[in-house]
């Protein structure tokens, strides 16, 4: 009986097992294009926190970048040193470079796969561009602590150091298969298909946190792709230096010709919005503190179409710069946001409700309350004072006179005789009399 009963789990067992070993892991793609700053660590924070969330197989992205900032470089190599996924970078498509910043971040992955007619390397760090356009290399402490810190990178990953070193010292680019040849790449491969079959048993060549070594397992996977959000899409226009570089400088042209030609407001106003979007293509902010600077731009815009009869101007640049901010402040790219993606479909209506709303209130209730804050008082002797009426009887020097439909006595100020409809201006009262001077018919 017994024996009958072993045979019968085993059996049970073997039913379940095709299904269980049919069971699809996923692999995750991620494309990184553009300038590397502040923005892109963000982007690739919010691949590896889905990838890590989904328990994936890998995560594989698709670089293509000229370099950028070495802060957030060094923040990316860290995501991924810290990654409990393995992270592949993939040089891709043709045409596709991983120069400079990008060269650190693969050398940093846990596998590098180029596809053909791509180039990675070119390293050496520079401090800018003088006013001929020749390039300021930087001073050599600079050059020999990335060239340090590229080699410490090839090292822990068993990859050429010689040539890492070259990439940074003397500006080496490698074609795929001179990098392959050259042990610092371990795949070329045409698509994200040829990748996962070419790297399929391959280990890592580094430790997967938490995991250490781990061989790729890509049999019967799962591709899924994480798209940029519009966010990302946004600060990734706005980051690539020429167009920063335009914004910022039309930015203060238009500041500085709002201010020759005050009382038109458009130019500062453009002016303003121009150079905070230039600011922030610098790269410099992550999407919080980006979209923070144009809110409050926002505010300020609000504030001043109610101080400044502007007929709506303000109100137009406050609302793009609230909502602009707002989105992009709420939103991190690859469909990952700072609340789940429920909450920020309706959080976009809100920010767009909440910013009309702003906008409304600062162009109608806002500048009303200070219209009368600045309106004289309609009550009480102060608002008497500056009045015009018509004399009903003679002022010689004292008369009557009507003033807003009442009849009022009054006195002339410098002791004159006033004639019966002849204007007059109340100049002061004392109690229940009105002291008044002649009105020139000319200011009537």
């Amino acid at each position: 009986m017994d024996r009958r009963i072993l045979i019968a789990i085993i059996l049970f067992a073997l039913l379940l097992a095709p299904s269980v070993s049919a069971e699809k892991r996923v692999v995750y793609v991620g494309t990184i294009e553009g300038t590397i700053t502040q923005y892109t660590a963000d982007q690739f924070e919010s691949y590896i926190n889905t990838a890590e969330e989904n328990h994936a197989e890998a995560l594989i992205i698709e670089l293509n970048t000229p370099g950028g900032q070495g802060d957030a470089m060094m923040r990316i190599v860290s995501l991924i040193q810290n990654s409990t996924v393995p992270v592949i970078i993939y040089v891709y498509p043709r045409g596709a470079i991983a120069a400079s910043a990008g060269t650190y971040i693969a050398m940093a992955s846990h596998l590098i796969a180029m596809a053909p007619g791509t180039s990675i390397g070119a390293c050496e760090p520079i401090m800018g561009y003088s006013a001929n356009g020749s390039i300021v290399r930087a001073p050599e402490k600079i050059r020999n602590f990335y060239a340090a810190y590229m080699r410490s990178l090839a090292k822990a990953s068993g990859r050429n150091e010689t040539a890492a070193v070259k990439f940074v010292l003397e500006d080496l680019s490698l074609t795929p298969e001179e990098a392959l040849k050259a042990h610092v790449i371990e795949v070329m491969a045409n698509d994200v298909p040829d990748l996962l079959n070419k790297a399929n048993g391959m280990k890592t060549k580094v430790p997967v946190a938490e995991k250490g070594y781990v061989i790729f397992n890509f049999t019967n996977v799962e591709v899924k792709r994480l798209n940029p959000s519009l966010s990302y899409q946004i600060v990734t226009f706005l980051a690539n230096p020429g167009i920063a570089y335009i914004l910022l400088t039309v930015g203060m042209l238009g500041l500085v010709f709002g201010f020759l030609t005050p009382g038109w407001h458009v130019p500062e106003t453009l002016g303003a919005i121009l150079l905070v979007l230039g600011v922030i293509g610098m790269g410099y902010f992550g999407y919080d503190a980006a979209g923070l600077v144009l809110m409050i731009l926002g505010v300020i815009f609000f504030i001043a179409e109610a101080l400044t009869p502007t007929f709506g101007l303000f109100t137009i640049a406050g609302l793009v710069s609230f909502i602009l901010g707002g989105l992009i402040m709420f939103g991190k790219g690859g469909g990952i946001y700072l609340v789940n993606s429920e909450t920020f479909s309706s959080l976009r209506t809100i920010i767009l409700v909440t910013g009309i709303l702003l906008a409304l209130f600062f162009l109608f209730g806002m500048a009303a309350v200070i219209r009368a804050h600045r309106r004289k008082p309609e009550t009480g002797r102060e608002e008497m004072i500056g009045a015009i009426g018509k004399v009903v009887e003679d002022l010689d020097p004292e008369g009557l006179i009507k003033v807003r439909g009442e009849l009022w006595k009054a006195v002339s100020a410098d002791g004159s005789t006033i004639k019966v409809g002849e204007k007059v201006r109340v100049v002061r009262m004392d109690g229940l009399t009105l002291i008044v001077e002649k009105v020139d018919r000319k200011e009537v």
